[in-house]
């Protein structure tokens, strides 16, 4: 009989590599604490109409990549592509937004299916933040300012670059997008298949356009920023003078629009050269129309999302990876001892509640115990002999090359080992 595989574009995290993926989690978490965010949690199931009335139903994401089907009872339902439509819908569903404000966190698997390559995934976690009821640019620039202090925290700021727009309003970018074409149709046998097939759907999208030819071509096409209102363009002064202010050094790409359909006005990426084609690590922007979209009041909101694959790349490509959690101590497991080995474990872990202590399983000589106890890179090993537990006491063996040992009684055992791990 074959064995089974994981299905193509869903990958595990294997126990050597999770110490990574808890660190960045860990570092996320200490961020958004920081800055008052409260976690928001959400089914990865929702009915299929909420991606496309939120994504847009001629993105990639909606006509290429969901994981939709129908269910018993007939309705069709997806896996979510993404983390605001469902953010949105969470909280609208239950009043946490009109006329209020609220600065919400989440975290959680999403699913594309696209090709699978190196940092990219069919199922893949996102980190997302999502502030709601805010309409000025400095909730923009507190969230340029919250991603950038996570970088902080995991060291790699210097590998990062800030790239934001002004995209504005969605009636500016309908004009916006009929000049667009306009100039694309003069030029029509200059295009890609990617931006035939945008031309008249999405053209704002042929602007991301990794194609160098597709590049020069809209090097002389019509620019946003001559459609955009004053409004808007005040709007985007004021958050780049509050980044400036904040100290973030910031690119204006003309180019950015993003890949989701509800954006508005400011648009950022967070941007980096260390992953190759994955480039951006992380993505947001105003979308002050969505809620109202879905079905709920006017609400003002703006947020970002980013892929806890690309981060974790990003620390092991630059050589930022913690070390791996070591034990403090191993009991080794003498014949006859076992119940005494379970309550000396117990008591040191009560004793000790931050380290590591493993208490040896299943049998085996002293010997080959130590050995795995080496192995495993823990600091001392704890042996637990028959006869050295009916004079109710044990050994502390320093597992380094002097492998010094110390004899001490099993009551004083938790404190003389917390003394040598101090």
């Amino acid at each position: 009989m074959a064995k089974l595989q994981a299905i193509r574009g869903m990958n595990d995290i294997l126990p050597a590599q999770t110490p990574l993926w808890q660190a960045v989690e860990q570092a996320f978490h200490r961020v958004v604490r920081r800055f008052g965010y409260q976690e928001i949690r959400f089914p990865v199931l929702e009915q299929t109409q909420l991606f496309k009335r939120a994504v847009g139903e001629v993105t990639d994401i909606v006509e290429k990549e969901m994981y939709s089907f129908d269910d018993r009872n007939g309705d069709n339902l997806s896996l979510r592509p993404e983390g605001t439509a469902g953010c949105v819908r969470a909280a609208d569903q239950h009043g946490l937004l009109y006329n209020q404000q609220q600065r919400l966190w989440y975290q959680g698997p999403m699913f594309r299916h696209e090709r699978p390559q190196k940092g990219r995934y069919r199922q893949f976690q996102q980190f997302g933040v999502e502030a709601f009821g805010m309409a000025g640019p400095d909730i923009d620039a507190e969230l340029i300012l919250l991603s950038a202090d996570l970088w902080r925290e995991l060291d790699i700021a210097s590998a990062l670059t800030l790239q934001i727009n002004n995209i504005g309003a969605s009636a500016e970018r309908r004009a916006y997008g009929e000049a667009l074409t306009a100039y694309l149709e003069q030029h029509r046998e200059q295009l890609d298949s990617d931006a035939l097939n945008r031309l008249y759907s999405n053209p704002l999208r042929i602007l991301d356009s990794k194609n160098p030819d597709m590049q020069a071509l809209l090097a002389a096409a019509p620019r946003l920023a001559d459609y955009v209102s004053a409004e808007s363009v005040g709007h985007f002064e004021a958050l780049q003078t509050l980044l400036t202010d904040g100290g973030i050094a910031f690119e204006v790409n003309p180019r950015l629009v993003r890949g989701l359909d509800y954006y508005n006005n400011c648009v950022f990426e967070w941007v980096t050269d260390s992953l190759g084609a994955q480039g951006t690590v992380c993505g947001g922007g105003r979308y002050d129309g969505l809620v109202e979209q879905l079905g709920g009041k006017p609400t003002v909101a703006a947020g970002f999302a980013m892929g806890a694959e690309r981060l974790v790349l990003m620390l092991e490509t630059l050589g930022k990876e913690p070390p791996m959690p070591k034990p403090a101590a191993y009991i080794v497991v003498g014949n006859g001892v076992s119940r005494e080995a379970q309550a000396l474990a117990m008591a040191l872990r009560a004793a000790l509640p931050s380290q590591g202590i493993l208490c040896h399983c299943g049998g085996g000589k002293p010997a080959s115990q130590l050995k795995r106890a080496f192995a495993l890179g823990a600091r001392y090993a704890l042996v637990l002999e028959a006869d050295s537990c009916n004079a109710g006491e044990l050994k502390i063996r320093q597992l380094d090359d002097d492998g010094n040992e110390l004899r001490v009684s099993l009551a004083e055992a938790p404190a003389r080992l917390a003394a040598l791990l101090d």
